[in-house]
């Protein structure tokens, strides 16, 4: 009798997780032409969960950290001062390497105190956002200290303002950019010795023109009263495989994120100048519908707003939505390919979100309420739809035409499909078919190009029949009268 109870109760839970891993767990969605929100298939789906109990160890409190190098996965366990290296075997099981919560300088412990943020370089150094400590520190892969930056001795750094450093990254020519508190004048940037050299990328000043106009009109009191029309500081920061760096914003109300100043997501070349492409049907700010708590709001009224992002090998990048606790994926363009997750205890869903990463192309999300890290992997359609970039942006555009088309069969109101085969057709050069699609789903940038390429290819293949028809024009006329009139000179002759 045991044996048989156990045995359904086996097969009870076999079949559970069968069903669990088979339905639907997230609610994915993306907008139309006409901004409504059409659901589709799953991209991503949940496919496992890291804790510090999972890992042997006491509960992350109040997480704010997350960075991926390979197989490695650091998580800034920020509440309790440390640090937790976890790696990922040939099984796919996240395996504890070490949890670090000190660092011993000339033969003294140094305790952690708020790490929210590291970062391993490609050659292999850590560098901590010891934020509480106000330090920046650079160790080897051991953990052995190398050096520190603290506040520098700059007049450009307002006396009143700390070093504390949130967030940062290095780059290839082993310049280190970071965050820091209370400093909106872009990214703070040192050089390989650890010097402080500028800032880097600042946002423009935004402000409201009644406020500015009542500023003009006010007293030196009132004006003294009023907010200063200050640039918004970034919030976070990754860096890409190209070497450009992705920043978000942390500053927007309503009327700031859809306007053209406040751009929630950029890509900054080495000058700090914006590179980012949006040709979508909206620029990439996360969710349209945000004036009401209806439909898909989350219940939740107001605009996302971006608290991390990561970019992929094909250009596209992710944003993480503080808001609404949603990831946003968009391609190279800056259309929106998909957005799924959520604010609650389901499964897929966040509290309060802080963090995201990628290993390859799953997802890690960080949670810093519940502690807890979500793997996220790639669905049949989701790995169709990367696909699919992929095979365009390698120039292989017959190939992604037809990827795209397997992804209507699973999707048939996928606006991006219809678009991503018209694009195709564009760089094959058949613009008829190109304007077709385009013209399905009022693709008007790509159907004026592609009607202007069919402009000038049809004017190329007929210009002979032309040229015929008004030399013809030019030649009959003519010949027909002087025909007449020698026919009457001869008839009066």
């Amino acid at each position: 009798m045991k044996n048989k109870t156990a045995f359904l109760s086996l097969l009870i839970t076999h079949f559970s997780l069968l069903i669990s891993h088979a339905a639907p767990t997230n609610y994915t969605y993306n907008y139309d032409f006409w901004e409504e929100q059409v659901a589709s298939p799953d991209a991503y789906r949940v496919s496992n969960y890291i804790l510090g109990t999972s890992l042997g160890l006491t509960n992350f409190l109040d997480p704010q950290g997350l960075f991926v190098r390979e197989n490695r996965l650091y998580i800034c366990d920020s509440g309790n001062n440390r640090i937790v290296l976890v790696e990922v075997n040939e099984k796919g099981e996240h395996v504890l390497v070490s949890s670090v919560s000190s660092v011993i300088i000339d033969g003294v412990v140094s305790p952690f105190n708020y790490p929210m943020d590291i970062f391993e370089s490609r050659d292999g150094f850590l560098y901590i956002a010891d934020t509480r400590n106000r330090r920046i520190l650079k160790l080897d892969r051991d953990w052995n200290y190398i050096s520190m930056i603290t506040r520098p001795d700059d007049e450009s750094l307002d006396a009143f303002v700390e070093f504390e450093p949130l967030k940062l990254v290095v780059d290839f020519a082993n310049r280190l950019f970071a965050q820091v508190r209370n400093v909106n004048k872009g990214l703070m940037e040192f050089d390989g010795r650890g010097e402080f050299s500028g800032y880097m990328g600042a946002n423009e000043v935004v402000f409201n023109v009644v406020d500015y106009v009542w500023k003009l009109i006010s007293t030196q009191a009132q004006r003294a009263r009023m907010e200063l029309f200050v640039p918004t500081e970034y919030n976070n920061l990754a860096l890409d495989n190209d070497g450009f760096i992705y920043v978000t914003n942390s500053t927007g109300t309503g009327t700031d994120v859809t306007s053209t100043t406040i751009d929630p997501v950029r890509r900054l070349n080495a000058m700090g100048q914006d590179i980012l492409i949006r040709n979508g049907y909206e620029d990439p700010i996360g969710d349209i519908a945000i004036t009401t708590v209806t439909g898909n709001s989350g219940g939740i009224a107001g605009p996302s707003r971006f608290i991390d992002v990561v970019a992929f090998d094909n250009d596209s990048y992710a944003c993480f939505d503080a808001t609404r606790g949603r990831i946003f994926m968009y391609d190279f363009q800056g259309n929106l390919l998909y957005a799924f997750g959520g604010l609650g205890n389901r499964e897929g869903c966040f509290l309060i979100p802080v963090a995201l990463d990628r290993m390859g192309s799953a997802l890690y999300a960080l949670d810093s309420r519940s502690g807890a890290v979500t793997r996220f992997d790639l669905t049949t359609y989701g790995a169709k739809i990367n696909l699919a970039l992929d095979e365009y942006k390698t120039g292989r555009y017959e190939s992604s035409a037809t990827v795209w088309e397997e992804v209507l069969k699973m999707n048939g109101n996928y606006d991006l499909a219809y678009i991503g085969i018209g694009r195709a057709a564009l760089r094959q050069g058949d613009y008829e078919r190109a304007m077709k699609y385009f013209k399905l789903k009022h693709f008007r940038q790509g159907y004026g190009r592609a009607f202007q390429l069919y402009r000038k290819q049809w004017v190329e293949r007929n210009l002979w029949k032309i040229l015929v028809i008004l030399g013809l024009l030019l030649v009959v006329p003519p010949a027909i009268k002087y025909s007449i009139r020698t026919v009457r000179e001869i008839r009066e002759a």
